[in-house]
């Protein structure tokens, strides 16, 4: 299932590799996305003119204007879609030059399905988070995605980056029970090992630092499901 707050996400592939066009058109469509495809830059930045992608899986090889053409023309316009560059290029220089370009995250081919299905989630998020409604709050905790920083009232807490990221993903969703499993895949990655404690840990420290001044509860154990945030 996509991600989202009550709308289908739209994907769109630039690729110019026809199979390659309609597995990724297939394998987003079975996942819930709507999938709006190109055979080329040009063609892409005419989707981007006529409809608004949450997304864009983009092709480095492409005629009349390559992947990184396109991202640098998007950038250029201030539009900030995130980008996914596919290449089958390796080396290293090929992935600065993508980001460089105004890519947002990279990926070799040959690629795993799951992989890009993660690092499509994991942009999503990122966006959802950033944008429209600025800091997150649940109660009087608030987090700033942009600046990385939270406060339980006036109060700073010093948060580490995996600290501040579990934190972010479960305010996110206020009130939604995330399963275990859910808040490895998306703080660890998808193969991480979900027998590991160590999102315990991260919840004890969050807790310790929320709850310094003595203030109430506000992440909450679900027994045998996992976790949420709430105002107490």
């Amino acid at each position: 299932m996509t991600e989202g707050t009550g709308h289908r996400r739209t994907v769109l592939v630039a690729e110019d590799d026809p199979g390659v066009r309609s597995t990724l058109d297939q394998l987003l469509r079975f996942e819930g996305y709507r999938v709006l495809t190109a055979a080329d830059g040009l063609e892409a930045l005419g989707h981007f003119e006529r409809e608004r992608p949450d997304l864009a899986v983009v092709d480095v090889v492409m005629p009349n204007l390559d992947g990184l053409g396109l991202c640098r023309m998007l950038r250029r316009r201030g539009d900030r879609t995130p980008i996914l560059v596919l290449t089958a290029r390796h080396e290293v220089g090929d992935r600065v030059a993508g980001l460089d370009a105004g890519a947002d995250d990279y990926l070799a081919k040959p690629f795993a399905t799951e992989e890009l299905f993660a690092r499509i989630r994991a942009l999503l998020r990122r966006t959802e988070a950033a944008g429209g409604t600025g800091a997150l709050a649940v109660g009087d905790l608030t987090l700033d995605p942009e600046a990385r920083q939270a406060f339980r009232g006036e109060r700073g807490l010093d948060l580490t980056k995996t600290e501040f990221d579990v934190l972010e993903l479960l305010m996110c969703h206020p009130g939604t029970v995330l399963t275990r499993s859910q808040m490895y895949e998306r703080i660890w990655g998808f193969d991480f090992d979900t027998t590991s404690r160590s999102l315990d840990v991260y919840i004890g420290y969050l807790r310790q630092k929320t709850e310094q001044g003595g203030e109430p509860r506000l992440i909450h154990t679900v027994r045998s499901v996992g976790y949420t945030v709430r105002a107490a």
